[in-house]
């Protein structure tokens, strides 16, 4: 029986990749335990988490596992009690393909201390083996350039150009805040609507 505490099947993950891991670390499925083994704490080495509370961990903790579209799989130092590496495959349901689905990996994050153990390859060959476990017909992530040459070893490759425009809370397009391109060549997306891609209307 599959434990409620976990966010997805184990099984899923197999046990291939279990003797690539540091003797004491085990590869798992994300648990609803994980709040107070430091899982929050390392995404912020990520990203900003924002205020997240045991409460609203738990709330969408359990929103994630009723969708049964949210794998995410992290490793923990057992000695330690404490989640050292996690990353996310959300697999998308299609109907090209056959109705196929595709899995997006996102925030991969090894913690700072931690680097240097290959948990980093170690997640995303895990993350292959469960894209593939889930029929998946292709896996695709963001990245920078600066991290490319890593999911390159890890057997990626480079395809197609990522777009984004993001919003702040109050619903305006925060994309000044976000982007690196200069002042002169930034474009508003009425400004991309109104003049069009390749001289057509959008």
């Amino acid at each position: 029986m599959v434990s409620t505490s976990h966010l997805f099947d184990p099984n899923l993950l197999g046990d291939d990749l279990k003797a690539d891991l540091p003797q004491g670390y085990v590869i798992r499925p994300l648990s609803q335990d994980d709040f107070s083994k430091g899982y929050v704490d390392l995404l912020s080495t990520l990203t900003t988490v924002g205020d997240v509370t045991e409460e609203s961990f738990n709330a969408t903790f359990q929103a994630m596992r009723r969708s049964n579209i949210y794998y995410i799989t992290v490793i923990e130092d057992t000695a330690a009690e404490r989640v050292v590496a996690s990353g996310s495959l959300i697999c998308e349901l299609k109907f090209i393909h056959s109705c196929g689905k595709v899995g997006h990996v996102e925030d991969v994050v090894v913690a700072k201390d931690q680097q240097g153990k290959k948990l980093g390859a170690t997640i995303i060959k895990q993350l292959m083996v469960l894209s593939q476990n889930l029929e998946c017909y292709k896996t695709i992530l963001d990245c920078s350039e600066a991290n490319a040459p890593f999911y390159k070893k890890c057997g990626m490759i480079e395809k197609g150009v990522q777009m984004a425009i993001y919003f702040d809370k109050d619903g305006s397009n925060g994309a000044d805040k976000k982007t690196s391109t200069s002042e002169s060549s930034k474009e508003t997306a009425d400004e991309v609507i109104t003049k069009g891609i390749n001289g057509v209307k959008l």
